[in-house]
């Protein structure tokens, strides 16, 4: 595998092929990318409302129709549209919650590892919450390393995808009952394969050059 060359070969789909599916084997490695993501503190706060049938699509759909019905058919052409959704809090009980399966997990050899990790955890979310006061955008911003790790994932598997930032958000929470759960709407993605005549697949990639953005210290 070269980098490189899957960088430069994906784009933001904005036609696709409604005959062509995700195998269900590939699927389930997208399914992987999106639990096994990094997030700061392993904090994981998010969620994710996916739909490949023609119902499940429509639901996500009504959070396009209306303001940005561009939108619309990059849901319905789509094998697999994923809403990707943030937590609105990280209180204790959730906090909790993660500690135990990280325990489950075998993350902690002695009881005072599985404390400090409670302490540290504790730590950061009290920072962002109490001084920075930016607790629901620090979580959402985990949310979208998220994103970025599963674009450039299923890049490398030769699956295609759009990642849409023009949906009501507010239309989803309603529809989803998001906010009701602890969660609310950040962004769709749409995952399949790319049709032939989609004319942003035939223009040259834009990007600033290494000296612009890097700098070697």
């Amino acid at each position: 595998m070269i980098l490189s060359e899957i960088l430069n070969s994906r784009y933001s789909v904005k036609e696709f092929d409604a005959t062509k599916k995700i195998s269900e084997a590939d699927f389930q490695q997208v399914k992987d990318l999106l639990r096994l993501s990094p997030s700061s503190i392993n904090l994981q706060p998010w969620h994710f409302l996916i739909a490949d049938t023609t119902e499940g699509k429509e639901r996500i759909a009504k959070g396009t129709e209306v303001l940005f019905p561009f939108n619309t058919t990059k849901v319905y052409d789509a094998s697999h549209v994923i809403v990707f959704a943030a937590r609105t809090n990280a209180d204790e009980a959730y906090m909790a919650s993660v500690l135990e399966q990280e325990d489950k997990d075998g993350r902690f050899a002695a009881q005072e590892f599985k404390d400090q990790m409670q302490g540290g955890r504790k730590l950061f979310v009290d920072l962002h919450k109490y001084d920075l006061k930016d607790l629901q955008h620090w979580m959402e911003k985990q949310v979208y390393l998220n994103m970025g790790s599963l674009l450039l994932g299923v890049a490398a598997l030769g699956i295609d995808a759009c990642p849409m930032e023009g949906v009501d958000l507010k239309a989803l929470d309603i529809e989803f009952d998001l906010r009701e759960k602890g969660y609310t709407a950040l962004a769709v993605v749409s995952l399949g394969y790319r049709k032939d005549t989609d004319f942003n697949a035939k223009l040259p990639k834009s990007r600033f050059p290494e000296e612009t953005i890097i700098t070697k210290l």
